[in-house]
């Protein structure tokens, strides 16, 4: 015996059919003299499952099965009411109804909760009449077989205020019996609607009623939880085609256009054409036992033009970068060289540099094949030097190791601190490779490019002037200068590679934007966007198209995983959703090592990953990508979109927009993706404290001379007077509070954060499943809520602070938590002041106090709160440095008299400052959350009125001290840039920012302009100030004054 599969509910002959001619229809004005369908569709047959429902959604403790409405409904009726009768009413409208089994255990929402919500069991606004609803369903116990089935029917109706309380977030309806008849009416008008426009689609042959009845057949569920037969010959509709014989994509496309599901959410389908191939050759050749490695290891016996003009410059004596397309090839342009070195000395040493751990593990087992198939080489020994390697291997690696993979934490902490050790391996060092250079931006690029600095002056000083630097990255705007600013070399020694010579498979590109859930009621919104990137990532796992899948954040990711998996099983396809895993950061080693050669081998069909997966690691074939919601910058998007026909075959782009205005930005400007330039790589070579950091480390590797400027740049001199000890010779050490390891002083990616253990505990073992950072913690880790893992739910029944070990347990629920929580981010202490150019007005730079409070949390369904939760937890609160602004008194009147709300235009001007920052990426700021700024009763939380940036917890260098430093410049390029924008309300050129942790909800495109104008001393004429005609918002005040340090002087900008 084995379990029944649900049927899936596809395109049918009967259901398209019904489906598409209502379709056609839906946009046509309803006639006063409808058409009804007489005794086949009695009006009060759908009154009555609309009542009973309105009445059962009202308590939300009460769930809407269909044993709880069937009786109800047929005592009405007075006749017996059919699954058929609800499975026709779905065919005629499928968006709007609900009919499906779920997990027994998914209906309960207070289960196995000890907490209370404020008043969601006593307000009067939820007690249901006095209404018969027929026998009860059985009180769940907390250990009953999950595998057992409950059949619901809902409705998509629910209500939304002017703002929601989250973006995409809707309270429950609290129904008076007016609200009911309304809603009742509603459901009716549309319902009368859809028949009508049934009828009219009809032709005159046929009859309609046969044909609703015929598509409802594909909408009767089936009780996964039945047992039937064993069978041993499978239903060849369920067979799931092998890759190579998956259909080509543009069949896939026109098939998804067919769906019943679908309704004009591709707005934009564009297509890049096959590209074929352009191969070089080298001169001199390759030897023949290169040949023989790269026949035997990878069958490649050609190489295209970019890797032999790269691999000819590297035989030059020149540096190379190589920016081309993702899966182009790039790993050979170094390796080939790396063969070549070993075959003049085998005393050659090659060092390879990667951003990630899995990254390193996955190209050393390329080259390790490479150099075991290589005839002379096969003895020679390569090793991964990373965090993870025992110490017990580490002196055998220094001693014998001809190729290393590494990391810079390791070069930083290990390698240089302790060059003597390392000294027969950097003076035989002939190349180094530092691969996807691009990741080395902002902050830790500017402390890799010191890294680089320390490392070729040990090289030096040792006998070897004679290192290589090879790089690769992904399409790049400044390849040139981002690997002149990481190395520290010249412009000229620089050989640069961006003719990409790989042939490229056909891919298309689809632009999705989910859609309404009922065009004629446009107040229910919009589908969600993690329903419809599931929805389409099920529909290619079951043509064969291996796909990924790929969300911003990690709890995007679980919640995307937890609803394939529902789905999947509740449609019965085990067979796809074995091959379906969930990949993120704070997995275990061995998860991800486990999933990664699953993927690589072909074993997966899907993969749900955070970004952890847009860098090179090759996991095989991939067929289709989708990205759910725009991920944060362009250059991502590229590198994402190109994960996918990593194999030269035809292959599938999709970007599936959330509804937050920067995604809708790009749905209307779609354009951007495809043609637009990526943002210049940037990093700082002029900050004084990080410079400095690094100079204590290298004259602790080798005292400093003033000779090292040649490494350091201009700065080396003052610093090394002011903060090393110079001895009597004139050489510089590092200062006694930075020994015995001044590496250790000096963290190059923030601080280590504390964290918590998850533990999953049943009746006969607990297990740690997770560990998780304070910071996320916070947010993802309370009493009572639901902790996402591979896709599976938990609940968290206890959680202790002083120990930070949390204790779940499993459960199937079809609900998730989501924190109500705040952030203040204060200034507190003033260590330097700054006049602001032609402004009576002051920047100010010193201490702020980052204080984020998880005082509860919401339980939701489908977008909509289910109920509220109390939670009394201590605050995470931390200091760091930052900037700010106050804004001026003047502005927050002319605010006032012209109804703009300060909080948007806060908010905004924030973003617009951020947005001309070019470190931006590494700092904060204080985003404005809707849940609050929009709330219409008293709010007792006020905030101050100023601009504020912070440096991102845990992080050294002060990248704030640089915005202070050039705050004029910032402010009035952000001016500069709202009164040149075309938009209407603000875009991500200007004051929205797609890192805003609130979606860019909150923002006023005039207020950002009239904040930094009052902020610059620009004359405003309040008159041409139209009118807002918005509430009076009170949730901001006038900023306090901050305490100084001691006594601080005005800087003056010059």
């Amino acid at each position: 015996m084995k379990k029944r599969k649900a049927q899936e509910v596809t395109s049918t002959p009967g259901n398209s059919t019904i489906s598409k001619k209502i379709k056609k229809f839906s946009d046509r004005p309803s006639k006063k003299d409808t058409l009804h369908m007489g005794s086949e569709w009695p009006e009060y047959f759908h009154s009555a499952i609309n009542t009973v429902l309105g009445f059962v959604s009202s308590k939300k403790n009460i769930a809407t099965t269909f044993p709880v409405i069937r009786s109800s409904v047929e005592a009405l009726l007075k006749r017996p009411l059919e699954l058929a009768n609800i499975a026709e009413l779905k065919a005629l409208l499928p968006e709007l109804i609900k009919f499906s089994y779920i997990p027994q255990n998914e209906i309960r929402i207070h289960g196995g909760s000890t907490l209370r919500a404020g008043k969601s069991d006593c307000d009067p606004s939820l007690k249901i009449p006095a209404f018969s609803f027929g026998p009860s369903l059985p009180q769940m116990d907390s250990r009953v077989d999950n595998t057992g089935h409950v059949l619901i029917l809902e409705f998509a109706d629910n209500f939304r205020g002017k703002k929601p309380l989250k973006p995409g977030l809707v309270s429950p309806p609290l129904l008076t019996a007016t609200a009911m008849k309304k809603l009742i009416d509603k459901r009716n008008e549309r319902y009368c609607r859809a028949v009508d426009e049934l009828i009219l689609a009809t032709a005159v042959e046929d009859d309609p009623v046969n044909l609703l009845k015929a598509a409802s057949h594909a909408h009767i569920p089936v009780n996964p939880s039945e047992e039937i037969p064993c069978v041993t010959n499978h239903n060849s509709e369920n067979m799931i085609p092998s890759s190579i014989d998956r259909p080509p994509i543009e069949a896939i496309i026109a098939e998804v256009r067919k769906q019943i599901w679908y309704g004009g959410q591709i707005v934009e389908h564009k297509t890049f054409e096959f590209k074929p191939g352009q191969t070089g050759t080298l001169d001199p050749p390759l030897s023949e036992s290169i040949k023989i490695a790269l026949k035997s290891a990878r069958g490649i016996s050609t190489l295209y033009t970019h890797q032999a003009l790269s691999i000819h410059a590297i035989s030059e004596g020149k540096h190379t970068i190589v920016s081309t397309s993702t899966a182009s090839g790039k790993s050979l342009i170094y390796q080939i060289p790396v063969l070549r070195f070993l075959e003049e000395n085998l005393e050659n040493t090659a060092m390879f540099i990667y951003p990630t751990k899995a990254l390193a593990q996955d190209q050393r087992a390329a080259m390790e094949n490479l150099i075991c198939c290589h005839p002379g080489l096969s003895h020679l020994m390569t090793a991964t030097y990373d965090g993870d390697t025992p110490q017990s291997l580490r002196a055998g690696i220094r001693a014998s190791a001809s190729v290393i993979f590494t990391n810079f934490d390791m070069i930083h902490t290990s390698i240089l601190p302790h060059e003597d050790l390392w000294r027969r391996f950097l003076k035989d060092l002939k190349l180094l490779v530092v691969d996807e250079l691009h990741y080395y931006t902002g902050l830790l690029g500017s402390h890799v490019a010191q890294i680089m600095r320390r490392l070729r002056r040990v090289c030096a000083a040792i006998g070897n002037q004679c290192v290589r630097f090879v790089s690769c990255s992904a399409t790049i705007s400044n390849p040139t200068s981002h690997m002149k600013n990481i190395f520290g070399i010249h412009a000229a020694e620089i050989e640069t590679v961006t003719e990409d010579g790989a042939p490229s498979g056909r891919k298309d590109f689809l632009i999705w934007n989910p859609h309404y859930i009922d065009a004629m009621i446009p107040a229910l919104g919009r589908h969600s966007s993690v329903s419809e990137a599931t929805t389409l990532m099920k529909f290619l796992m079951k043509r064969g198209i291996r796909v990924i899948l790929f969300c911003k954040i990690r709890k995007v990711c679980e919640l995307a995983m937890k609803t394939i998996r529902a789905d999947l099983s509740n449609e019965g396809r085990y067979d796809i959703l074995e091959r379906t895993m969930p990949y993120r950061g704070g997995y275990s080693q061995e998860d991800r090592r486990r999933i990664e050669r699953n993927a690589f081998t072909g074993q997966l069909l899907g993969i749900v990953a955070t970004n952890a997966l847009e860098l090179g690691i090759d996991i095989g074939v991939l067929d289709a990508v989708i990205m759910l919601g725009f991920p944060t910058t362009i250059a991502s998007f590229r590198q994402q979109a190109g994960r996918a026909g990593r194999r030269s075959r035809d292959s599938l782009a999709v970007f599936v927009a959330d509804p937050f205005p920067v995604d809708q930005h790009y749905v209307n400007n779609s354009r951007d993706l495809f043609e637009k330039n990526n943002d210049d790589l940037v990093i700082d070579l002029e900050s004084k404290m990080l410079v400095e950091a690094h100079l204590q480390c290298a004259s602790y590797e080798m005292p400093l001379s003033i000779e090292d400027h040649q490494y350091f740049g201009p700065l080396m001199k003052d610093i090394c007077d002011v903060h090393l000890i110079r001895d009597k010779d004139g050489w510089y050490h590092p200062h006694p509070k930075f020994l015995p390891f001044p590496s250790k002083h000096v963290s190059i990616r923030g601080t280590q954060e504390e964290k918590y253990a998850v533990v999953e505990v049943t009746e006969t073992s607990t297990s740690l499943i997770e560990e998780v950072e304070i910071s996320r913690a916070m947010f993802e880790i309370y009493e009572g809520g639901v902790f996402l893992h591979q896709g599976l739910a938990f609940i968290v029944k206890e959680l202790s602070h002083d120990s930070k070990v949390a204790k779940v347990t499993q459960a199937d629920v079809n609900w998730i938590t989501s924190p109500r929580d705040f952030t203040n981010v204060d200034a507190i202490q003033i260590f330097r002041i700054k006049e602001i150019k032609h402004s009576p007005h002051r920047a100010y730079y010193g201490n702020v106090e980052i204080e984020v409070k998880v005082f509860g949390f919401f339980k939701i369904r489908n977008k909509t709160i289910l109920d509220a939760v109390d939670l009394d937890t201590p605050s995470w609160i931390r200091v760091t440095t930052g900037l700010w602004i106050d804004i001026p008194a003047s502005v927050l009147s002319l605010f006032k008299a012209k109804g703009i709300n300060p909080a948007e235009a806060i908010h905004a001007a924030q973003h617009a400052f951020l947005n001309r920052f070019s470190l931006a990426q590494d700092v904060g700021t204080e985003c404005k959350a809707a849940e609050k700024e929009y709330k219409t009763s008293q709010s007792n939380r006020k905030r101050p009125a100023r601009i504020i940036i912070y440096d991102s917890i845990g992080q050294s260098g002060s990248v704030t001290a640089r915005a202070f430093e050039n705050v004029y410049d910032i402010l009035s390029k952000a001016c500069d840039t709202i009164l040149s924008c075309d938009c209407e309300n603000g875009c991500v050129q200007c004051v929205q920012s797609p890192s805003c942790k609130e979606g860019n909800v909150v923002c006023s495109k005039l207020g950002a302009l009239l904040v930094l104008k009052g902020i610059l001393g620009i004359y405003i004429d309040a008159q041409s100030v139209s009118l807002q005609g918005n509430e009076t918002w009170d949730t901001i005040v006038e900023a306090p004054t901050v305490r100084n340090a001691e006594e601080v002087q005005v800087e003056h900008d010059r």
